[in-house]
């Protein structure tokens, strides 16, 4: 028969944002528990990603990511700085190559300082190329960004996960969550694994990810009754091969489902190119197919192209791919973070985190902070 387990707060994911809010609770002084199905920590969307520190410019005004990213952004810098976390401020230029997109710039601009976004400037094609010699002449003018940059991640989920342990907290690995009902005097929570078990927690942080809507479904409270609908939207990366001739991040203007195919060169020196927006069926759900298709490369080419006529047949090469969350379909405007508390679905001890996409990786310290001032 399944042991029992009394536990002050669990957190479901040991993705970044499981981490991070972890990591929160347990400097708060809690007694914290993550579950996690996987033998690793950040397998899914916190590892499948393009390693980019966001300034914050695209988001709409007092939205959840707008404030997140601005704040979890500078957070962000100074965790890694504080805790000897690589990182590249390298800047970024998100480039218009044609009029109708140059029209397109001064709104992106007013819109980040909006948000709060500090160190932005409209710059000509000219000046762009000036920096960035490899741009395409079709490039008639950029926004330039000063504290975008990228990281070593993976070093950061680790320092997550070594202040959680300092603190007293522990990962659970191999222990999915299969069920559970939120209860007078907490939420048990049905566990699989080698050593199943029911675990009885005065709060839930469901931050599972891909599975975090599913597993809302599978915890039985009144949350249930409001639910949104999950869409996923695949995203594939390429390598490219020799020398990239940029220092900076390179990003087209953005789209509906993505920023566009950007390019980014690593801590490494290694330069790729992606996401692309692969909207997956309707009733797709997680475990995912993270194979890059090779006949991609063909419109990566045209795209990249736009910004780098200099970009050699054959450079390409698949690397690979990654799922972001969403809770909008083709077509629609991009949807916001939705964190919900007892407040607003009515089952006490739960918090659920739906639709944590990019920019998620950079809000998350910021992220972390507000679910843990939720927790009473």
């Amino acid at each position: 028969m399944p042991e029992t387990f009394e536990a002050d707060v669990v957190v479901i994911g040991a993705g970044v944002i499981g981490l991070a809010c972890a990591r929160a609770l347990a400097l708060a002084g809690r007694d914290v528990t993550v579950l996690e199905a996987e033998p690793l920590i950040a397998v899914h969307t916190s590892s499948r990603n393009s390693e980019v520190i966001h300034a914050g410019l695209y988001y709409a005004k007092d939205s959840l990511k707008a404030r997140f990213c601005v704040d979890g952004r500078r957070r962000l810098y100074d965790y890694l700085d504080t805790h000897g976390v690589t990182a590249n401020r390298c800047g970024k230029l998100v480039v218009a190559t044609s009029a109708e997109e140059a029209e397109g710039l001064p709104d992106i601009l007013a819109r980040a300082e909006g948000n709060g976004v500090e160190g932005l400037s409209l710059i000509d094609g000219e000046t762009a190329r000036g920096i960035e010699p490899a741009l395409s002449r079709d490039v008639i003018g950029a926004l330039k960004s000063d504290v975008s940059g990228i990281f070593d991640s993976h070093a950061y989920f680790l320092a997550l996960q070594g202040e959680i342990e300092d603190r007293g907290g522990m990962v659970a690995f191999e222990t999915p969550v299969l069920g559970g009902s939120v209860e007078t005097d907490g939420i048990a929570l049905r566990t699989g694994g080698a050593a199943p078990a029911t675990i009885k927690a005065r709060h839930v942080i469901n931050a599972a990810g891909h599975r975090s809507i599913a597993i809302a479904g599978e915890i039985d409270g009144p949350h249930r009754a409001t639910l949104p609908n999950p869409r996923y939207v695949k995203g594939s990366y390429f390598s490219i091969m020799g020398r990239t001739p940029f220092s900076r991040l390179i990003y087209p203007m953005p789209g509906r489902a993505s920023l566009g195919l950007h390019l980014t060169v690593d801590l490494a020196g290694r330069g790729k190119l992606g996401p692309d927006a692969e909207w997956l069926p309707e009733d797709a759900k997680p475990p995912f197919d993270y194979q890059v298709d090779p006949a991609r490369a063909e419109h990566f080419y045209a795209s990249a192209r736009a910004y780098w006529p200099g970009l050699p047949d054959g450079a390409l090469a698949p690397d690979y791919a990654g799922v972001r969350p969403k809770l909008v379909g083709p077509g629609e405007p991009s949807g916001d973070f939705v964190i919900e508390g007892p407040d607003t679905h009515g089952s006490a001890g739960l918090i659920n985190l739906f639709g944590i996409e990019s920019p998620g990786l950079t809000s998350s310290l910021a992220i972390a902070d507000y679910v843990s001032s939720l927790v009473h």
